[in-house]
């Protein structure tokens, strides 16, 4: 059975615990303000908030209910726009309406649960952070333009005395009943069940990707929700190791301090990733065992020469991302084992940790190729320490390994990133597709990774990084 609150009602189900929320919201509870339009979580017409008990208070946070597992609403309070509605229009509603933020209307419920959500925070938004809330919000007949004066007279007009929950509700933004939800889902708030012994289930995290691929065999499938379980979550430093448990999620990685001391602040990493409500979804783990040639967390890991820990049966098991992939969507992984944590060495501080990638939006779109980088460079202009990754130039994600042998103890010269480059278009093997020609992705590779260091030496003005670019 799962069991949660879906607005000010109490849910308890058996229904497949592996099926999509949305089925359950529109189905069943006959709450169709929830929209099901692309059922791959690309437009969040289907936006719910999910709110999640976190030390006596609920946090919430946007999701695309078409591919939410129900399991995932475990314990939580899942709102719906009918959860939102007040007598009468609550501020958010009447901006949208004021400045035409609305015309067929099919996507606008999400667009309020979104910038509702937003409103959820422990400090006053502004328009941007609000502006962001609905990135993954798609609206094909307005031009944006009018949501967004909507978005700038919302972050106008909110109060500035006394921000909270209860100003929120004092001025109508949202119903009452939300003071009570603390109590509510401390009430009812447990882990979710084991799967049943002798079956292997299908672990879910978010679902982002197997409520994509394969929806009717997850339904149909012992699951073993992993969102929830204390043991996967989780960044923290140990012995200069970054240690992330699999059931992470891309915006807790991303809220990590001591993750994001190792990215390059100018490289805009999660920004790149998928919209806000995916990101709230989807967990590292899931990244990595998705093996995509192109998978962005996976890029990145291995450049940062990672380690990952599976579990089963007969125990735990540690080894490098990098042997991990055998071939398309082929790992060194058991069937009944599962992965429980990636980790790496921080590195040190002269180390230059470069992301790269190109696709056909520059935001929330599938790489074409993507590639990175950890590079040092000693005061002899030597290259100590390197590892290169690449995505989208072959059958699995690539960590560089003849590219860096060759470079690696080497000077820094034009002469030898020159041969590094041919190095490199003999170990990469792209093919054509939708996301560009072969030769294409050679080419957007070499410039890619030529970026990489000139990020990481930008004074060594007799490398000629654009003559080596042509």
């Amino acid at each position: 059975m799962v069991e949660f609150y879906l607005n000010n009602q109490k849910i308890r189900t058996a229904a497949s615990p592996g099926s999509a929320l949305l089925d359950l919201i529109r189905r069943e509870q006959g709450l169709t303000g929830t929209k099901l339009v692309c059922k791959e979580g690309e437009c969040a017409a289907c936006a719910v908030l999910v709110g999640s008990l976190q030390d006596g208070r609920v946090k919430y946070q946007n999701m695309c209910s078409c591919i939410m597992p129900l399991a995932n609403a475990q314990g939580r309070h899942i709102v719906t726009i009918e959860g939102i509605n007040l007598s009468e229009l609550t501020p958010v509603q009447q901006a949208i309406v004021d400045c035409h933020g609305s015309q067929c209307g099919f996507c606008t419920p999400g667009f309020v649960v979104s910038l509702s959500g937003a409103l959820l925070t422990d400090h006053r938004p502004g328009y941007e952070q609000l502006l962001r809330a609905i990135d993954g919000n798609i609206c094909r007949c307005t031009g944006y333009k009018s949501i967004e004066r909507a978005v700038q007279r919302i972050a106008e007009e909110l109060p500035k005395e006394n921000y909270g929950l209860e100003m929120l509700i004092r001025e109508g933004y949202l119903p009452s009943y939300f003071s009570t939800m603390p109590e509510k889902l401390q009430a009812i708030n447990k882990p979710p069940e084991a799967s049943q012994a002798g079956q292997f289930p299908v672990f879910l995290g978010g679902g982002t990707d197997l409520l994509v691929q394969a929806p009717e065999k997850v339904a149909h499938s012992p699951v073993q929700p992993v969102s929830e379980l204390p043991a996967l979550r989780g960044v923290r430093e140990e012995g200069g190791r970054c240690i992330i448990g699999a059931a992470t999620t891309a915006t807790e990685l991303e809220q990590s301090t001591v993750f994001q001391s190792v990215l390059n602040p100018d490289d805009g990493f999660f920004h790149l990733l998928s919209s806000s409500p995916i990101r709230n979804m989807s967990t590292v783990g899931g990244n990595l065992i998705n093996a995509s040639p192109i998978g962005d967390f996976t890029i990145l890991f291995l450049a940062l020469d990672s380690h990952i820990r599976l579990r089963g049966p007969a125990g735990e098991r540690t080894l490098p991302l990098k042997e991990f992939y055998l071939d398309y969507k082929k790992m060194d992984r058991k069937p009944e084992e599962y992965l429980a944590a990636v980790e790496f060495e921080i590195p040190q501080k002269e180390v230059c940790f470069s992301f790269e990638k190109v696709s056909t939006r520059r935001n929330l779109d599938i790489a074409s190729v993507n590639t990175a980088a950890a590079i040092a460079i000693d005061e002899n202009n030597i290259i100590r320490t390197l590892h290169l990754s690449a995505g989208g130039v072959g059958p699995i994600p690539m960590y560089l390994h003849q590219t860096v042998s060759f470079l690696r103890g080497k000077e820094l010269s034009e002469a030898n990133l020159k041969k590094a480059v041919a190095v490199m278009q003999e170990e990469i093997a792209p093919i054509s597709d939708a996301r560009g020609t072969a030769e294409y992705k050679r080419m957007l590779l070499r410039q890619l990774v030529l970026a990489h260091f000139q990020k990481a030496a930008p004074e060594m003005e007799m490398i000629d990084i654009l003559k080596l670019m042509k």
